[in-house]
């Protein structure tokens, strides 16, 4: 279970769409979440058509197409979006208009605040008549992608797969959020993130899509070794031994892995789960983190991706993304590893 990463366009926090050196330039963020840096949408999308898209599918038509423009690619063979929330911005238009009264409603907010809209939108921008499909499955939403994109390519029913995983970010949706104690109640300053004593993360959101190959070109990144998920692990041996298990199942062990990417958050009690493995498993390798460049959100992973591939792209360790002092010689396998209130688990083998 193999596929070659051959091109990235990803919308984050961070100036990931600015020929600019890999994390060369940290933009610092405090606030109630870390806010995508919009990209000229003019330059992508049909300014008419553009007047009636909702951010998030500006955001997924134009990281998609910076993704094939990278890859050399003009049309894909399946397009595969995973999203845990969908627009949620047009979901509050229509239920805000429906509490109003329910006159002369506008249907496009409707129409678009269901969870397909993005993939959609983008086969219509591309006109791509090909496999679509759309994965709501909270955090494991970016990862069913990618297993889904994976077997069209081992099964040879498709040669280049674009996935995709992308979610929004509201005021409104993170006050609700803030109540169940997920993300911390005050702005908080995203380079301090592993400083604060409060509970809940820092959110965020962001768009990231990948061209998935079954073959390796001169664009490649980096290749996806596997993709594994599991829920409600029995405690931290029960992670371990899950983590374990995966390594071995791709004929990789603990001394193969060159980094451990980790989605530590800023909420103390869901980051010991990361510190307690790490120094379980991996006391002596680095340890790293990435959601304090681009905050939680339910498909985080694909920021994480972007962040592995281009280190062993480039093979560079950047200061900013580390935890320890640990530093690794030549970057061969970096495992990524990511959960949710101790309840979804996944992990992302990345290598050359």
């Amino acid at each position: 279970m193999e596929a070659y990463i051959n091109g990235i366009g990803l919308i984050s926090p961070q100036k990931t769409t600015e020929p600019v050196a890999f994390l060369s330039e940290v933009i610092e963020h405090n606030a109630d979440y870390l806010k995508c840096i919009d990209p000229n949408y003019k330059a992508f999308i049909d300014p008419l058509a553009a007047r009636r898209m909702s951010r998030l599918i500006k955001m997924g038509i134009t990281s998609a197409k910076l993704c094939l423009t990278e890859a050399g690619i003009t049309m894909p063979d399946a397009i595969i979006t995973g999203t845990g929330l969908g627009s949620v911005e047009d979901t509050e238009k229509i239920l805000n208009s429906i509490s109003k009264g329910e006159q002369l409603l506008n249907p496009t907010p409707f129409i678009q605040s269901t969870y397909n809209t993005i993939s959609s939108q983008i086969a219509i921008s591309l006109k791509c008549h090909n496999y679509n499909s759309t994965y709501v499955h909270r955090t494991f939403s970016f990862e069913s992608g990618l297993l889904d994109g994976i077997m069209q390519l081992n099964e040879k029913t498709a040669d280049h797969v674009l996935v995709g995983g992308i979610d929004e970010m509201t005021m409104n949706h993170l006050n609700i959020i803030r109540r169940l104690g997920h993300f911390k109640m005050m702005p908080s300053h995203n380079l301090d993130l592993l400083k604060y004593e409060s509970p809940g993360a820092i959110a965020g959101e962001g768009s990231g899509y990948y061209l998935l190959s079954s073959e390796k070109s001169e664009r490649t990144y980096a290749k996806i070794k596997g993709v594994g998920t599991f829920y409600k692990p029995d405690g931290p041996e029960g992670i371990k031994n899950r983590v374990i298990a995966f390594l071995s199942s791709l004929n990789l062990n603990i001394e193969d892995v060159d980094i451990f990417l980790t989605g530590l958050n800023g909420d103390k009690e869901s980051d010991n789960l990361y510190y307690q493995l790490s120094e379980d498993l991996f006391p002596d390798k680095p340890l790293a983190y990435f959601k304090h460049l681009c905050g939680e959100y339910h498909t985080a992973t694909s920021f994480a991706l972007w962040v592995a591939a281009n280190c062993i792209k480039r093979q560079h360790y950047p200061d900013v993304l580390k935890v320890n002092d640990k530093t690794p010689g030549q970057i061969k396998n970096i495992l990524i590893y990511n959960q949710y209130n101790g309840v979804n688990h996944s992990l992302i083998s990345v290598s050359v």
